[in-house]
């Protein structure tokens, strides 16, 4: 079999946007059931069908899996095509390819489908040597439970190091999954981006809006609660100017929002923003990101801004 990704009917390469369920049934960190319902992101789920985004992307420690099985019903109800993309976490315990497979297939017990889009190794492991991750990929690869694979916050050399066993048995790296937006620009600084370009590696983009950062809804006065709170303490005095200065660029363009201008330069970088939805208005601020583009002075003039403020 001749080297080609292995992601059937979906291309990920065609895909703009997906939609990040990282909160569904997340209490540690989102305090799923307080402020949201389930009621509630179904109506972000059929938001953003309805406006084509049909990728969403899960992961097993997600609620403990609550995300995985959120999502499993709520495709049951879609009546449409959904393309599901979800990951492998390196516990302790696996050490195998075998513990790859085995891991997929309870991801898909509580999805309730018979294979992932896209199945991702979630971070790399300090214990387990890349290739024994990836040689677990392949299996799965082999088996029909994932179409197509890939990896999340590998560095270059990780994914060299990924190609290279997938290489070997026909496959390719379909996709790296890491932290980027205009806040986090570190995929651009060491050449990550630029490599995935080259690769035809998808670079999907999570926290495209900095956990809700950009979208200008949190000041000095009002910071994210914990722990985004932490995370972004230092920033919260010198945002305001960046924050004004996307809603200026955004009223050029149709009247679009703080939010709408960050997950829009995340797509004209080359990245697949898939920023969370917990509600519907959510969802809805999130597609308003699509069917436009930035110009190239307006990318340059976000970029100069976000690094004065490091």
């Amino acid at each position: 079999m001749s080297e080609q990704p292995v992601d059937g009917g979906f291309s990920l390469q065609k895909t703009e946007m997906g939609l990040g369920a990282w909160a569904w049934g997340d209490r540690s960190f989102w305090h799923y059931g307080h402020g949201y319902t389930d009621d509630d992101i179904a109506a972000a789920f059929g938001v953003s069908l309805a406006a084509g985004v049909h990728l969403v992307d899960t992961a097993e420690i997600y609620g403990a899996g609550r995300s995985e099985r959120i999502l499993g019903q709520l495709i049951k109800n879609a009546g449409k095509t959904v393309f599901v993309a979800t990951k492998f976490f390196p516990l302790p315990y696996r050490i195998s390819p075998n513990s790859v497979v085995r891991a997929l297939r309870g991801s898909l017990e509580r999805l309730e489908l018979e294979n992932v889009d896209l199945y991702q190794l979630h971070w790399p492991s300090p214990l387990v040597p890349v290739e024994t991750y990836v040689e677990g990929l392949v299996l799965v690869v082999q088996a029909g439970l994932a179409k197509s694979v890939g990896v999340s916050n590998y560095n270059i050399d990780q994914m060299k190091r990924a190609s290279k066993v997938l290489a070997r048995h026909g496959f390719s790296l379909a996709a790296n999954q890491v932290e980027y937006n205009l806040l986090e620009r570190s995929v651009e600084k060491n050449g990550l981006l630029d490599y995935c370009k080259q690769t035809g590696v998808r670079l999907i983009a999570y926290s495209p809006l900095a956990k809700g950062v950009l979208t200008g809804k949190y000041t000095l006065e009002f910071p994210p609660p914990q722990p985004r709170g932490r995370k972004y303490a230092p920033i919260l005095k010198a945002l305001p100017s960046l924050i004004s200065l996307m809603r200026e660029i955004g009223k050029a363009h149709g009247d679009k929002n703080a939010g709408q201008v960050a997950l829009n330069w995340v797509m004209c970088k080359g990245g697949l923003p898939i920023p969370g939805a917990k509600t519907a208005d959510q969802a809805e601020q999130n597609v308003g990101a699509l069917g436009w583009r930035l110009s190239p002075e307006d990318v340059k003039t976000l970029d100069d801004a976000s690094d004065q403020l490091f």
